[in-house]
């Protein structure tokens, strides 16, 4: 039997409602899909976050799924379409924080900072950038979830508790908790 039998033949005990059959199609093209994620997304942790939400959502549409072309090539749109929406959403993200410190051009000296093709600038912006990212991914694991599917993924407090599988109220307190400790990291950065 080949590979496109296989996948058919999973995909129709999928749509059928058999989580298992999906799982193993989890299995099959996992790592194929972290490397091909890891391409567009550099960070090792964000690529599995990323990975994870492509197999969602395929997972979520495959009910629509006809056929038309190899579950692997359907698979891959989609994991590709998702890294590019991550770094989409995640570059408008710096841009919203890179905008709250803004404040620096306030200080005296600060011609050169105002030209954003300078070095200096330059230099600013990754260094933003790089405290930013630190500040997100030293958030313990529940919090830094939270963060990342409301401020990155664009999850509503729904989509968020019913992906985590807790309560809205919870999804609310580890988002204002993590809130509250990127505000006082990038305070001392």
């Amino acid at each position: 039997m080949s590979r496109a039998q296989t996948d058919s033949q999973l995909v129709a005990r999928v749509q059928k409602g058999d989580r298992a059959a999906f799982d193993l199609l989890v299995l099959k093209y996992q790592s194929r899909i972290v490397n091909l994620v890891s391409r567009f997304v550099r960070n090792q942790s964000d690529a599995l976050d990323v990975t994870q939400e492509a197999f969602l959502k395929a997972y979520r549409a495959l009910p629509n799924f006809r056929g038309d072309s190899a579950f692997y090539t359907w698979l891959y749109r989609i994991a590709v379409n998702t890294a590019k929406n991550f770094l989409a959403v995640q570059s408008r993200r710096f841009s919203e924080y890179e905008q709250e410190f803004s404040e620096i051009e306030q200080y005296e000296g600060n011609e050169a900072l105002k030209d954003q093709s300078t070095p200096e600038h330059l230099l600013l912006t990754e260094e933003i950038q790089a405290t930013v990212i630190s500040a997100i991914e030293n958030l313990p694991e529940d919090l830094r979830t939270a963060i990342t599917l409301r401020e990155i993924d664009g999850l509503s407090y729904e989509e968020i508790a019913a992906s985590l599988g807790v309560a809205v109220g919870t999804v609310k307190s580890r988002l204002a908790r993590a809130r509250q400790t990127l505000r006082v990291t990038l305070r001392k950065s």
